[in-house]
């Protein structure tokens, strides 16, 4: 199937932004659900994003993606026995055509978990005064809980349980708004493996996919085994240039990338990007989607790193800005997203608690058009199946039953704060320590990692030594004084060009602000060493 004609203009999109439906509130969460229908609740509940989200009047409904999907993705159907499910709620049934086991079985009659009461979010508050829940294996049937082991244990559905899929999608809505009526969400086991699944939904072996010039080493080595290559697209301090994705499309040349077709599929992670810290702005991120309609790419937007968008850096010994002083503040010092502009339903987000909740956890969840969730869904059923149920269980008596919408909001604040004060540290240290004359870097404005550029070319040994040998020799360098780095070359798209750049990638984001400060010493004692700056 040919795809259609892309004739749509930024101001067209512009329109359809402003003309979208109100989204969601926190304070409208309460009387929304007031109104809504009973929900079941039990074993493999049926759901879908559609018995949560608001009708989306006034907005478009999306792009159909037939001629997108490759032969895999349209050839699945769905599942029989996990259709059969939505059954079970059907009064007085007895079920004898699943395979679900008994849970008098399962060996765990309770489960007590302790976790914060916001906003008292210390180690030391939750340890004094912190909430204590108790998850039973029959507290939904006992009353005292709409989520329980006896449920959490079991099989579930892939989009995920009724009871966490509710609060996702109330949360996406409040964030994001998608700008067209027919978005869901399912829910996932991480960004990873939700990458995986969407590459094997959209590409074939011999085809590339565009991405930043460095990305996320699991991405593409997610990406290459598949027999696809990756692109890299050009980048500054605000991430992937829309021009140069402009550009090299425009030109595309099959010849010079083993005479594979345009490339159609753009992977990018717009907040506090991995390895480089960049953040695309909001006008950047509107510039990338107007190429997209442009070429009519579609866009798999990876953003585990969203709310860890920090206070402006402004250097040391200046004062700090003050915290957003309401939640509806905090939202709006929020870049908006790719799927917030997306009127046409060409953005797949990849959304994690890894980052802001723990990674252990293995809950994540995907918001894309109907069409395309659909598909993701059938490729879950026969693959991970349904996220962690233990889990989500866990994640419901912390974000539902103890801190629901506001009390998450107040979570990601206390984050934006530690996070700035550990991005701040280690910027102070590479201020004291690193000699400016061969290292120069940008405060990030989100994430977890600081990118640090290195002027090869002043090496004394430069005409006898590769950039990638010069690269090695730092490595080892700081290694030898006892501190560990990731050399940029790791994170190249394009494995086989190493560039023209040296960049090491450093992380604030677990070692204690001593630690770190001391880790960049040892690394500038390495560099001016290697540079013979001593």
């Amino acid at each position: 199937m040919a795809p259609p004609m892309a004739t749509d203009t930024q101001n067209t999109m512009d329109t359809q932004l402003t003309n979208s439906s109100v989204g969601l509130t926190i304070d409208g969460v309460a009387a929304r659900r007031s109104k809504a229908k009973q929900m079941n609740w039990g074993i493999a509940a049926h759901t879908s994003s559609d018995m949560f989200k608001g009708p989306g009047h006034g907005k478009p409904k999306s792009k159909r993606w037939d001629y997108r999907l490759n032969e895999e993705s349209r050839s699945r159907e769905p599942g029989s026995l996990k259709g059969a499910a939505r059954y079970l709620k059907n009064e007085g049934i007895v079920n004898l055509g699943g395979g679900l086991p008994s849970s008098q079985y399962f060996p765990i009659e309770y489960i007590d978990v302790k976790v914060p009461k916001a906003p008292y979010f210390s180690e030391d508050e939750t340890k004094a005064q912190g909430a204590l829940k108790r998850i039973g294996k029959y507290d939904l049937a006992e009353g005292r809980s709409n989520y329980d082991l006896h449920v959490a244990l079991n099989y579930g559905q892939a989009t995920g349980s009724a009871q966490m899929l509710r609060f996702i999608t109330e949360h996406t809505e409040i964030i994001h708004n998608p700008p067209y009526q027919d978005w869901q969400c399912c829910m996932s086991i991480g960004n990873t493996s939700s990458l995986d699944m969407a590459c094997r939904m959209f590409v074939a072996r011999g085809e590339c996919i565009m991405t930043e010039e460095y990305t996320f080493v699991s991405a593409a080595e997610t990406i290459r085994p598949m027999g696809v290559e990756c692109v890299g697209v050009k980048m500054d301090e605000q991430g992937l240039l829309a021009t140069s994705l402009d550009s090299i499309l425009s030109n595309w040349d099959p010849s010079v990338h083993n005479n594979a077709p345009k490339p159609w599929l753009l992977y990018t992670v717009p907040s506090g990007q991995n390895p480089t810290g960049a953040t695309q702005s909001e006008k950047r991120r509107k510039e990338i989607y107007h190429v997209a309609r442009k070429h009519d790419l579609y866009i798999l937007e990876d953003e585990p790193y969203f709310f860890l968008q920090m206070q402006p850096y402004t250097g040391p010994n200046a004062p700090d800005v003050p915290p957003p002083a309401s939640h509806e503040a905090f939202i709006k010092t929020l870049v908006p997203s790719l799927l917030s502009m997306d009127v046409d339903g060409r953005v797949m987000r990849l959304d994690s608690f890894s980052k802001v909740i723990a990674p252990g956890l293995r809950v994540g969840w995907v918001t894309a058009s109907e069409q395309i969730i659909e598909r993701f869904r059938m490729h879950a059923e026969v693959s991970t199946q349904n996220s962690n149920g233990p889990s989500q269980l866990i994640l419901y008596k912390l974000l539902e039953e103890e801190w629901g919408h506001r009390g998450y909001m107040d979570w990601l604040i206390h984050l934006r704060l530690e996070y700035t004060r550990r991005r701040d540290n280690i910027c102070y240290a590479c201020e004291e320590y690193l000699p400016k004359e061969i290292a120069s870097w940008t405060a990030p404005m989100a994430g977890m990692f600081h990118w640090i550029k290195i002027d090869w070319q002043r090496h004394p040994w430069k005409g006898s030594k590769s950039m990638l040998e010069i690269e090695d020799e730092i490595f080892h360098a700081a290694i030898k004084r006892g501190t560990l780095t990731s050399k940029g070359s790791w994170f190249r798209a394009e494995s086989n060009n190493p560039g023209n750049d040296m960049f090491f990638r450093t992380t604030f984001a677990a070692a204690p602000n001593e630690k770190v400060q001391e880790g960049i010493k040892r690394f500038a004692e390495a560099l001016k060493a290697v540079f013979q700056l001593e």
